[in-house]
C-alpha cells in the first residue's frame, strides 16, 4: 500500500514538472517573438523602414499631413506607439509631414461637384469625404457647405470634405385600377396628382362590321371611351411625372 502511494505521488509530481514545462516552453515562445516598436518620428521613410526591419517589423506611409514641427518628409506619426510590445512582422503604420500649410484653402462653395474637384486638385489638395443632403428650396447638385472652410490656417491634413446637395426624390405613388372608367375622368384624375396621359389605343375587340370605321375616317378615343387596359398595371409603383398608356374601347 506504501509503495502503491509513493508511486502515484511520484506520477503527480512527474505530471506537475511536465506541465510546468510546458507552460514555461510556450511562454518563451510566444514572447520570445516580440520585440518593441522603434520610434520612427522624425525619421525618413528609409530610415524608418531600416530601423522597423531591423526589429521585424514592416513600415506602411498610409497618410500625410500638415505639420509647423516636423520638416517635409519625414515622419509626423505612427501606430503603434514607440515602446510598444508587437510580435515579429506587425506592420507600423506611419504618416508622413507635408511641412507647414503653404496652400490656401479655396471657397468652392455653390460650385457644382466637378467644377469645386478640379479647383480642389489644381491648388495639389485631394477631395476627402463627401455627403449628401436633400433640401426643398435649394439648387441640386452643388456644394453647399465645405471642410475646412475657406482661407483657414493649421490645416492639418491636405483634404477637402463637401457637403452637396442632392436632387430632391420624386413623389412616389401606387398605380391604381382605371380599367372600366372612362378616358375624361381619368386624364383630370392623373393631371391633379402630376401624371401624364401617354399613349391611348383604340381596341377594335368587341367592333361588329358596322361599326368598322371607314376608309378615310379615322377612329379616335373619346372622353367617354372606357380604358381595356392599362400601363403601368394596377400596384405597380409609379413617380410624379410618369406617363400612363392606355387602351380603350369605342
Amino acid at each position: 500500500m506504501k509503495s502503491f502511494f509513493k508511486l502515484a505521488m511520484l506520477a503527480l509530481v512527474l505530471l506537475m514538472v511536465a506541465l510546468v514545462s510546458a507552460l514555461t516552453a510556450m511562454r518563451l515562445a510566444i514572447h520570445g517573438h516580440e520585440v518593441l516598436v522603434p520610434k520612427l518620428v522624425g525619421m525618413m521613410p528609409v530610415e524608418a523602414e531600416k530601423a522597423a526591419t531591423a526589429n521585424g517589423l514592416r513600415v506602411d506611409v498610409e497618410r500625410q499631413y500638415y505639420s509647423p514641427n516636423i520638416p517635409e518628409g519625414r515622419i509626423v506619426s505612427q501606430a503603434p506607439a514607440p515602446g510598444t510590445k508587437v510580435r515579429r512582422g506587425w506592420q507600423v503604420r506611419v504618416a508622413q509631414s507635408l511641412g507647414p500649410q503653404r496652400i490656401a484653402i479655396p471657397d468652392v462653395t455653390g460650385q457644382t461637384p466637378r467644377a469645386a474637384e478640379i479647383n480642389i486638385q489644381r491648388r495639389g489638395l485631394d477631395i476627402g469625404a463627401t455627403a449628401l443632403i436633400r433640401l426643398p428650396n435649394s439648387p441640386a447638385d452643388q456644394v453647399l457647405s465645405q471642410t475646412p472652410p475657406p482661407n483657414s490656417s493649421g490645416v492639418s491634413a491636405p483634404r477637402i470634405s463637401l457637403l452637396i446637395t442632392a436632387v430632391p426624390e420624386q413623389p412616389a405613388y401606387v398605380m391604381p385600377n382605371f380599367v372600366g372608367q372612362p378616358l375624361g375622368s381619368v386624364t383630370n384624375i392623373l393631371q391633379s396628382a402630376g401624371m401624364q396621359v401617354g399613349t391611348v389605343t383604340l381596341t377594335a375587340a368587341g367592333q361588329t362590321p358596322a361599326d368598322q370605321p371607314s376608309p378615310t375616317l379615322a377612329p379616335t378615343p373619346s372622353p367617354a371611351s372606357l380604358i381595356v387596359s392599362q400601363s403601368p398595371t394596377a400596384g405597380q409603383k409609379i413617380t410624379a411625372g410618369s406617363a400612363v398608356n392606355f387602351e380603350v374601347s369605342r
